[in-house]
């Protein structure tokens, strides 16, 4: 008898230890649980043949960070496919070796035709998807609306309570706008898995849509002490609960939930994750109006340049430079800028001109110089989100045209825009903000 997936697609391996041991490591992998690679591991152990376990711990290499691993790992899986394994496996193993490779645009293409003949391969399904999906890094203005498109699409080929689909899909939705339905969906999922961090971690950005940030921290104040620190969405899960406190005023808790979770020194999350949510949530403590510690600041630049040492990242870029301009590295920051322009003008940086303009805002912000800030931001605030990530994440772009203009005493501008962020998402800080330009 074939062994299958948990959604009922073959797999090639004679053993059924293996085979449990795939569904087990694969659905921590997709819930960023601890063991995915323990399992994973001991899938291979029982048959050494098993293409899809080899592709699996590829995929989790490459979700850490780890390239060469990750490389090495899919030419295993593709030789093991080319020898026993189905068009599926062998296919889902291309689109996995494009992604790998950094061919983001092929693999993309290749992701959406393979989940289009076989939706429930959710490894594949999944790359298009979150926050740092192909997607999201495409340099697409509307990758939010081609991601909950996608799972519109595939909605399907699900049951009505698989707690993957349901992570995902009510994530997507919450990010374009349908953000009550989206939010029941994930509700739902962490109900039915609550060893589900990607679904903690997408009902955190639903509760800061809807301006729930009371409920996105004690949400995450309940869970997290079940999430062992060695989870991959520990500290980045500490730095929504930190935004959550800034929301409310309060930027010591957000300081303290910075040094004990979210600073590079004790995380073990992704190094996209640990740099921007250093970069960003320090920038954001000091740019309304509280104190951060230089060696705070120091400690972050100097991971940041060890994970990232080259430009031409357009997430990670702009992150890159609010912890130069921070420390007063305007070499750095002035070279970067100039890869990025060169980048821009060959045509080998999808995001496009943005990129280099946010990194230009942010040293003219760290310079008070802050009409200059305004006046590069403000005719590229809506191409921001050709930058990827999330809308939290890119929130901190609009911040700091936000405050440059209320520090340029442009006040005018500065309630335009706070008026439509408070329709969009009614936030405490942004109420507060519009009372003190009201008085």
């Amino acid at each position: 008898m074939a062994h299958l997936d948990s959604h009922d697609l073959p797999l090639s391996t004679v053993s059924a230890k293996a085979a449990a041991l795939y569904r087990d490591g694969v659905d921590m992998m997709l819930s960023a649980w601890p063991g995915a690679a323990e399992a994973l591991d001991a899938a291979i152990a029982a048959d050494p043949d098993f293409a899809l376990a080899h592709a699996a711990r590829a995929r989790l290499h490459a979700l850490r960070a780890e390239p060469r691993e990750a490389e090495a790992r899919i030419a295993v899986a593709a030789a093991k496919a080319a020898a026993n394994g189905s068009t599926r496996e062998n296919n889902h193993i291309a689109v996995l070796r494009l992604a790998i490779a950094g061919q983001s645009r092929e693999a993309l293409t290749e992701a959406l035709a393979h989940a289009d003949r076989w939706p429930r391969d959710r490894i594949i399904l999944g790359l298009p998807l979150g926050a740092f999906g192909l997607f999201a890094f495409s340099g697409m203005i509307d990758h939010n609306q081609a991601k909950a498109a996608l799972c519109a699409r595939h909605q399907a080929a699900f049951p009505e309570d698989d707690w993957w689909f349901l992570t995902y899909h009510g994530w997507s939705l919450a990010e374009n706008g349908e953000v009550s339905r989206g939010r029941a969906m994930l509700e739902h999922a962490i109900e039915l898995r609550r060893e589900n961090a990607n679904g903690v971690h997408g009902l955190a950005h639903a509760l800061f849509e809807g301006g729930a940030g009371e409920s996105a921290g004690a949400l995450i104040a309940d869970w997290l002490p079940d999430y062992d620190r060695s989870g991959v969405l520990h500290g980045h899960l500490a730095w929504h609960a930190a935004l959550a406190a800034l929301e409310r005023g309060d930027a010591a808790s957000a300081l303290v939930l910075y040094t004990d979770r979210v600073q590079p020194s004790v995380s073990l999350g992704m190094p996209i994750n640990i740099v921007s949510d250093a970069a960003s949530l320090l920038w954001r403590i000091q740019a309304y109006g509280h104190g951060v510690p230089d060696c705070l600041w120091q400690d972050a630049a100097s991971y940041a340049r060890r994970a990232f040492p080259k430009a031409g990242h357009a997430f990670v870029d702009p992150h890159m430079a609010m912890l130069e301009a921070a420390t007063g590295d305007s070499a750095a920051l002035g070279q970067r800028i100039a890869t990025l322009d060169e980048m821009c003008a060959s045509g080998t940086l999808s995001a496009g001109a943005v990129v280099p303009a946010i990194c230009r805002a942010a040293m003219a912000f760290a310079n008070e110089n802050y009409s200059a800030c305004a006046r590069i931001l403000e005719p590229l605030a809506a191409e921001a989100a050709r930058i990827g990530g999330s809308n939290a994440q890119r929130e901190i772009v609009e911040d700091m045209l936000l405050i440059a203009l209320m520090r340029a005493d442009e006040t005018k501008k500065a309630r335009v825009l706070l008026d439509r962020r408070l329709h969009r998402r009614p936030s405490p800080r942004d109420t507060r903000w519009r009372a003190e330009l009201a008085s």
